[in-house]
């Protein structure tokens, strides 16, 4: 149930879009509605928990600022610009976070769950920076060379599908490299 409630708003944006035919007055409409249902999503959240994961922060700013952007102007690209903002803005956090702090952005996200070595920490969130980075790339890449109806449908299922697929990626190095619970962390980066 919570996968179909954080997929919410992506769901809304597709199912919208496809009951236009015009594919510029679908995308405009589709945009109203991932900025209503991000809204409410993010409302939702905050009334069931009392709180907000930055995710889902940062993710309605850039769907009211872009998708407004888009709805003002009549202009789709802005709208299309979304996946990859999203994605370089946590590429630049995760980035950051090698700098920043002790542990990466990913250690303290995770890091209750599994325990790693710090190297290990490290190449995953170095992996997650990259993962962002061409994601970004590739949907520029829909976006300037295909129609709105195939960035849609790469959006959802593209996107999705990279994503599962790293994930899983992911889980199997996590696996591989987790400390039992009896044994210290090493401290070599």
């Amino acid at each position: 149930m919570k996968l179909l409630f954080d997929f919410f708003p992506i769901i809304a944006f597709f199912v919208t879009f496809k009951l236009f035919d015009d594919q510029h007055e679908g995308i405009l409409a589709a945009t109203g509605v991932v900025i209503v249902a991000t809204c409410i999503q993010v409302a939702i959240t905050w009334f069931r928990q009392r709180k907000v994961e930055n995710v889902h922060i940062v993710t309605l700013v850039i769907v009211v600022l872009l998708g407004g952007v888009t709805l003002l102007l009549n202009d789709e690209i802005y709208i299309k610009w979304k996946p990859t903002a999203v994605n370089w803005l946590f590429a630049l956090a995760m980035l950051a976070s090698h700098f920043i702090g002790k542990r990466t952005l990913l250690e303290r996200l995770l890091g209750g769950g599994v325990q790693l070595p710090a190297a290990a920490w490290t190449r995953l969130n170095a992996a997650w920076v990259g993962f962002f980075t061409v994601v970004g790339i590739i949907n520029l890449y829909v976006v300037y060379n295909f129609d709105t109806e195939t960035w849609v449908n790469f959006k959802l299922f593209g996107m999705l599908g990279l994503t599962f697929a790293f994930v899983i990626a992911q889980a199997f190095y996590m696996v591989r490299h987790a400390i039992p619970q009896d044994e210290p962390e090493e401290e070599s980066r």
